[in-house]
């Protein structure tokens, strides 16, 4: 069991590591024959590393001309400079390779269903939710998950730093008279009888600041038996915080941390505190939206006046109904175009 152990992961290693004796466990990415010197990228979930097979060792050569994609391999063998001109700047390990020594087959592949090593290839989205454990390893994927982790890691440091609870209610539950449906669960032992799925952890984590709780938060997964949206699917995360004794002035600055963690840990990109804020009748009066982008300039204008003056009949039956008239102003739309020579 201990020939797949390594020293060290496929992103690891760099110029510092050289003439170092190393151990390297993965999937054989891509695999290249420059006329009996055979070079293998090997992956692993940190990165890639080149190895070298030389013509020196035929038998280990040719074991390395049979590997294919996808093939679970390890390998032990010296860290060595690449050649001049083949230095990749692209990926941390690109100025170093392997020499391998010695290599060890631990699992053979059959030819994968889509390319691996070719992420610009699109494949067919059923196929790869058949084979989901394949298109993981293609890269995007698997780097959404790791994004993930580093921003629910990031709202469990810094709410912990607040002051705050991180607290898990029930699963299986009572159905409650919310807006949206219930995935129910029969139960086996109270026959006739079922669990409800949360729609959110709401009536818990109320009971929780009346218990004294004081600061409290979950990253709650959610179930709602309803059709999907764009911003939402039956079963979703969300972030719940709940607060005693608090105003909107003091829970402000703390999601403002919350988010400046997340993206600073996630993306590495700083935000600049406190957030711009606006009330919610002036941004439904200015965008019509209380969740407005402010990138998007153009604002809605009352033009009550302009369209008083009309001869379309639904605005002036609008605003004799007591109702108002916006529009979005366009800078120069209303200028004729020149007609094309």
């Amino acid at each position: 069991m201990s020939n797949y152990l390594r020293s060290h992961t496929c992103g690891q290693l760099s110029k510092a590591d050289i003439n170092k004796s190393v151990t390297l466990s993965g999937w054989v990415h891509r695999r290249r024959d420059h006329g009996g010197l055979i070079f293998i990228d090997l992956r692993d979930r940190f990165g890639l590393t080149q190895l070298v097979f030389r013509p020196s060792d035929p038998e280990m050569l040719n074991q390395a001309n049979a590997m294919r994609a996808e093939w679970v391999i390890t390998v032990a063998g010296k860290v060595i400079p690449r050649a001049e001109g083949m230095i990749n700047p692209k990926i941390p390990t690109g100025e170093i390779e392997i020499e391998v020594e010695k290599l060890t087959i631990l699992s053979k592949s059959k030819t994968p269903p889509f390319s691996i090593c070719d992420e610009m290839l699109e494949a067919n989205e059923e196929l790869r939710m058949k084979y989901r454990y394949l298109d993981i390893r293609r890269g995007p994927i698997s780097n959404n998950l790791i994004v993930r982790h580093k921003a629910m890691m990031a709202i469990r440091k810094t709410l912990d730093s607040q002051g705050f609870l991180e607290i898990t209610t029930p699963i299986l539950g009572k159905s409650t008279p919310e807006g949206a449906r219930d995935y129910l669960v029969p139960s086996r032992i109270y026959i006739g009888s079922f669990y409800a799925l949360p729609q959110s952890p709401q009536l818990f984590k109320q009971l929780l600041m009346i218990a004294g709780m004081d600061r409290y938060f979950q990253i709650a997964t959610c179930f709602r038996d309803e059709d999907s949206r764009a911003d939402r699917q039956p079963e979703f995360t969300q972030i719940d915080i709940e607060i005693s004794f608090s105003t909107p002035q003091l829970f402000f600055p703390i999601i403002e941390e919350l988010i400046c963690a997340i993206f600073q840990e996630t993306l590495q990109v700083k935000l600049n505190k406190p957030f711009r804020r606006i009330a919610h009748k002036d941004a439904m009066e200015r965008y019509g939206t209380d969740k407005p982008d402010l990138r998007y300039g153009a604002e809605l204008v009352r033009i009550d006046d302009i369209a008083a003056k009309s001869n379309f009949s639904i605005f002036l039956e609008e605003l004799k109904r007591g109702n108002i008239i916006k529009a979005i102003c366009v800078k120069g739309g209303g200028r004729s175009l020149a007609p094309p020579h």
